[in-house]
């Protein structure tokens, strides 16, 4: 059971309807434990991927070819990629020994509001030296994302 709660000057109360009906079913005088964790921004989580989409749809990876066949164009991998040109991965090692750059989750859990707006600004600025030509500045690409998010 996963409730999310809003702090008010009388106590805390559930913050949307699915956590109104896991609420009422706690019967009143039982004892439950909870973990405690402030959650970050939903409406920056979801800037944050109207940003990497603006950027995936302006990303052409050229022609490419493998043994394997031709590679699909893929925003869960462009995504982590990002991460990593930003900065935010681990190092793991396979099975065959060869060591792996993996991408840091930004899952709500996994990364501080403040390290998620760092992953932000960074994001621009890769995004800005990998992708984009010359004329596009981190302020209009800033506001690409906000007229984006307006028509979504």
């Amino acid at each position: 059971m996963k409730l999310s709660l809003i702090k008010t000057a009388t106590g805390l109360f559930p913050a949307d309807e699915d956590s109104k009906e896991l609420y009422d079913k706690i019967k009143t005088g039982n004892t439950v434990t909870a973990e405690i964790r402030t959650v970050r921004n939903p409406a920056f989580m979801r800037k944050y991927f109207s940003l990497l989409k603006l950027g995936f749809d302006a990303w052409e990876p050229g022609e490419v070819d493998s043994v394997h066949g031709k590679p699909e164009k893929n925003f869960d991998r462009f995504r982590k990629d990002i991460t990593i040109l930003c900065g935010h991965y681990h190092l793991v090692v396979r099975l065959n020994g060869d060591v792996r750059v993996e991408a840091d989750s930004i899952a709500f859990g996994n990364m501080t509001e403040e390290t998620f707006e760092k992953l932000y600004n960074q994001t621009i600025n890769v995004l800005l030296k990998n992708i984009y030509n010359s004329d596009m500045t981190s302020e209009k690409l800033d506001n690409l994302v906000n007229q984006y998010m307006a028509y979504v």
